[in-house]
């Protein structure tokens, strides 16, 4: 990629992104790389909106941050999507290359794996992963799986609310090799209560507050959990199933960790230098206690 200081332009979209965190990230990065006149955006931009936003993008842009549904949506407007990208489904990432033409070359990645790999590690230290639990069965999901595969777990349990919906996650999970067992999702059955405190790790992936039930029945059920909980939902923080994981004995990494650690891995992707991962910390927990 790029390592040329020339200013360029980049942006985090999805709908809603107002919220995103990742400009105080990315702003906070180019400040101690040095990057004068790099700018980083939020623009909301919907499902319909996208093809047209990607093909106005020209060589002054060095990438996009990408949420859902967009993770989806961008990949038939790529020219290349990396391995990774591809075997998960999912792309967060859109890589701008110059190519001395007219139009760059669009370049999708996937720092999601990334991010949840590093964030989990932080809680494990050192730990092995040998069972594995996965709430929610929708893209970031489908990234879980691709990391706790990289921890050693390849035969997770996913929990959800409805096995219906769970076509594009079994796909994903074809393509990478894994062999999750899916099972419905009941906050208040014993069955959901022994996955999670027998699990070494338990991914969340569901929506801000989708999983408060789960939540509730963690602190009438006497589980005491041994294992790490990353609840990818940083907004509220902490959220009410970190609260629980916690008062019942089990480690909790916060979602924020994840934010930064795959958008440092854009940061890289997007500058062609290692990412001042210190400095983006810093401004990401000023950011939260400000919040």
């Amino acid at each position: 990629m790029s390592g040329s200081s020339a200013p360029r332009r980049a942006a985090v979209l999805g709908h809603p992104v107002a919220h995103s965190l990742s400009p105080v990230l990315h702003r906070a990065a180019y400040d101690a790389l040095g990057l004068d006149g790099w700018r980083y955006e939020a623009i909301d931009t919907t499902e319909e909106q996208l093809p047209a936003f990607v093909s106005s993008l020209d060589a002054s842009w060095a990438g996009l941050s990408l949420t859902m549904p967009l993770k989806h949506a961008v990949i038939p407007l790529l020219d290349h999507v990396d391995p990774l990208a591809n075997v998960v489904g999912a792309v967060n990432t859109l890589v701008v290359q110059p190519t001395g033409g007219r139009r760059p070359t669009f370049v999708g990645t996937n720092t999601d794996v990334h991010g949840l790999v590093a964030a989990l590690r932080e809680g494990l230290a050192e730990r092995s992963v040998r069972s594995a639990v996965v709430l929610g069965a929708g893209a970031t999901a489908a990234s879980a799986l691709a990391s706790l595969a990289e921890l050693g777990c390849t035969s997770p349990t996913v929990l959800v609310r409805s096995l219906g919906r769970t076509g594009g996650l079994q796909r994903a999970a074809h393509r990478m090799g894994v062999e999750p067992r899916f099972e419905v999702l009941d906050p208040s059955g014993a069955a959901v209560h022994d996955r999670l405190a027998g699990a070494d790790v338990v991914v969340a992936t569901l929506p801000s507050r989708a999983a408060d039930p789960v939540a509730d029945a963690l602190a009438t059920s006497g589980s005491t959990p041994g294992g790490v909980l990353l609840d990818v939902v940083y907004d509220p923080r902490p959220t009410a199933l970190s609260v629980a994981w916690a008062a019942a004995g089990g480690t909790v990494v916060g979602g924020e960790r994840m934010l930064l650690h795959q958008a440092a891995e854009q940061v890289r992707l997007m500058t062609g230098r290692p990412a001042p991962l210190a400095a983006m910390d810093a401004a990401l927990e000023s950011a939260l206690v400000a919040a």
